[in-house]
């Protein structure tokens, strides 16, 4: 399956699988949104995690971190098929959960208006070289993120620097990249000075 080419499109394609399971697994997830590509599964775990209702369960954002963190780590070292152990594979949640993330006014707007404002520019933000400096961004946002159940919205802000990551990658947009970084690096600032 082609990975999705917009923010609404991957939100469209997490509703369908929950209309066809009672209960969601994230390997049911990632199957739908593209599992060997880093910037859906990047937007992917932004938007679990920013969503409301899922983001802010206790321990859900260090399962995330784990994620991204497995992922990020892999593609530093060339992998192109992602390895996930399956106890996060494994895990579901209710089919409700899911399609209240795919259908919430509070996503979709936002979906629509960043789809119309997203296209092709900075492509050097987005090649091979530039793949690998956003990885070793998200490698250091995975290991913050258990952090961030400390100090309270901070996991909402790193998760909306992934979504910036995800998108850039999925839509060649060079200047999401480049917000991902200003979103990453302050999220970063933040969690520091609320833990000290």
């Amino acid at each position: 399956m082609q990975s999705p080419k917009s923010l609404n499109e991957l939100l469209d394609r997490i509703g369908e699988v929950a209309e066809e399971h009672e209960e969601v697994s994230m390997e049911q997830v990632m199957e739908a949104v593209g599992r060997r590509s880093f910037g859906p599964l990047l937007l992917l775990v932004g938007i679990i995690a920013v969503a409301p209702g899922i983001g802010d369960i206790p321990g859900v954002a260090t399962v995330l971190g784990i994620f991204v963190l497995t992922v990020s780590v892999q593609l530093l070292f060339g992998r192109k098929d992602f390895w996930l152990p399956q106890w996060i594979l494994k895990r579901k949640a209710k089919r409700e959960k899911f399609k209240k993330m795919a259908e919430t006014k509070w996503l979709r707007k936002p979906a629509k208006w960043i789809d119309k404002v997203v296209k092709e520019r900075l492509e050097v933000l987005t090649g091979p070289k530039a793949t690998y400096a956003i990885a070793a961004a998200c490698t250091v946002m995975a290991l913050a993120l258990p952090l961030t159940e400390l100090v309270p919205l901070s996991t909402n802000l790193l998760s909306l620097g992934l979504v910036a990551y995800g998108i850039s990658l999925v839509a060649n947009d060079g200047l999401m990249a480049l917000v991902g970084f200003v979103i990453s690096a302050a999220t970063l600032a933040v969690v520091i000075m609320g833990l000290g």
